[in-house]
């Protein structure tokens, strides 16, 4: 297969989104909070699984930080990446099955999340970066308080 010139841009752009996607993965399972500067712009916007409105980067490391820090270990996989590029915006979905350990959790130490996150992209001068993500939940097994600190957090 022959790549045309004028559409190898948009290949190259094509799989940087996806490992934006991949990076956060990482991110999380490594606990290194500071790699999501690599994904989020500072003023990015997130809903993670319920209804309320992350503003900002640091929100959302928050979310997530207090979500899996406790953890004894975590798994996020997507694949299935879409994406979508028009100039200096895009957007990209793909599906997202997570697992999450916490062996001392009553009732269980294991709880999946399978669904799909759906973002809003921008190019920066660094990459891109995700402005706007939703985590829409397609469907949930095992016991939610492995990731539930305070009965607030989904991740």
């Amino acid at each position: 297969m022959t790549i045309q010139p004028d559409r190898l841009h948009d290949v190259i752009d094509q799989q940087a989104i996806s490992d934006v996607a991949i990076r956060y993965c990482w991110a999380l399972d490594e606990n290194d909070w500071g790699r999501l500067d690599e994904v989020f712009l500072p003023d990015a916007t997130a809903r993670l699984g319920n209804p309320d409105l992350l503003e900002g980067r640091e929100a959302i490391v928050a979310r997530v930080t207090s979500a899996l820090t406790p953890l004894d270990d975590s798994q996020h996989i997507v694949s299935n990446h879409q994406v979508t590029i028009d100039g200096d915006s895009a957007t990209h979905r793909c599906y997202l099955h997570a697992q999450h350990i916490r062996r001392a959790a009553q009732g269980g130490p294991h709880y999946v999340v399978a669904g799909r996150y759906v973002d809003r992209l921008v190019r920066t001068d660094d990459g891109w970066r995700i402005s706007h993500r939703d985590l829409e939940v397609m469907w949930t097994e095992g016991n939610v308080g492995v990731v539930r600190n305070d009965g607030e957090n989904d991740v």
